[in-house]
């Protein structure tokens, strides 16, 4: 194993002390390990917190800032933050207005924000969940009941925390979230396995010449292990393949695309399998009307990519384009 650590024991800690070193504009909060905005709102707005296991950057500590998260909470590697983490992060940035937990739907974080926005109602603070699962590849997996959430969290969260930012109420920003999400499926290909520095190997044997077709971000197994094959047909099967899922689209929609990479694929891949992708959607009459493409929901140094698919239409485009400023994401 080579990666640029100082002990497996310690990634998650030293990892937060350079992210607080990198964007003293953020507090970071090390002994209770939650990354929130420093800057206050001119007015009292609802909060939106998201968290999960760490090894996903820059999801969700990238993503907090002004336009998206008001708080994130990191736990440790492919590990759900515990409820007392999640409660300190609601708490930090709730003003009276409520509360909005985005929850990828994974056992271990649905069980430990359910037990925070429990312990929030109960001093008086209002919460609501809205449970990202928009992974087409599995229906169930070993850390979930139900679809995965991966790359519709970065959209839900965007859309989410533009409403949040014009002022709108807990009710409304909740149900716009769960829109983005029912309108948004995601599908993954892996070339390598991720490697969990605690275990020091990869999560999965893949031979040299072989991809896991559906894995998920966890190094979950997909539906099937088959030949390496030229970028265009791969593309083509993972749109095709959420197509086939995605039953409310019809040529003429308009699309927001993220092309994802996992961790270890260059940028010049990622932007050839978009080009890809970009061609077999206006085979089928629909259109990209806004993209994503990077390293946004990775699983550490797995290679491959994954893609979402969000139908759009004027509002989450409007609310896509509001400004944003965050470590990942920013713009104006």
């Amino acid at each position: 194993m080579k990666k640029l650590i100082n002990d497996p024991a310690t990634v998650l800690p030293d990892a937060l002390a350079g992210f607080a070193a990198a964007h003293p504009g953020l507090a970071v909060d090390l002994t209770a390990r939650v990354i929130a905005r420093a800057d206050r709102p001119g007015r009292p707005k609802v909060a939106l917190v998201s968290g999960g296991g760490s090894g996903h950057e820059p999801l969700h500590a990238g993503f907090v800032g002004p336009g998206m998260l008001d708080a994130a909470c990191p736990g440790e590697i492919f590990t759900s933050p515990v409820p007392d983490q999640v409660l300190t992060a609601i708490r930090t940035v709730e003003q009276g207005r409520g509360v909005l937990l985005v929850v990828k739907n994974y056992t271990g974080d649905v069980m430990n924000f359910r037990l925070a926005a429990e312990l929030a109602d109960e001093q008086g603070i209002e919460v609501r969940t809205v449970l990202v699962d928009d992974d087409v590849a599995v229906e169930d997996s070993t850390w979930t009941a139900g679809r995965r959430g991966t790359g519709a969290t970065v959209l839900v969260e965007k859309a989410a925390g533009a409403l949040a930012e014009r002022g709108a109420g807990l009710d409304e920003v909740a149900a716009l979230a769960a829109r983005v999400n029912a309108a948004s499926r995601s599908f993954a290909i892996a070339l390598t396995a991720a490697t969990v520095p605690a275990a020091g190997r990869p999560g999965f044997d893949l031979p040299e010449d072989a991809i896991e077709v559906g894995v998920g971000i966890h190094g979950e197994p997909g539906r099937r292990r088959e030949p390496l094959r030229p970028a265009r047909d791969l593309a083509a099967e993972v749109v095709d393949t959420i197509l086939a899922d995605h039953r409310a689209l019809a040529a003429g929609d308009r699309l927001i695309a993220l092309v994802n990479g996992l961790g270890a694929t260059p940028l010049l891949e990622l932007y050839l399998v978009f080009g890809e992708v970009h061609a077999r959607l206006a085979g089928h009459g629909l259109e990209i009307a806004r993209n994503l493409v990077g390293n946004y929901v990775t699983s550490l140094d797995m290679a491959g990519f994954s893609l979402t698919l969000a139908k759009a239409d004027d509002e989450l485009l409007d609310l896509w384009d509001a400004p944003v400023a965050t470590p990942a994401l920013h713009w104006s």
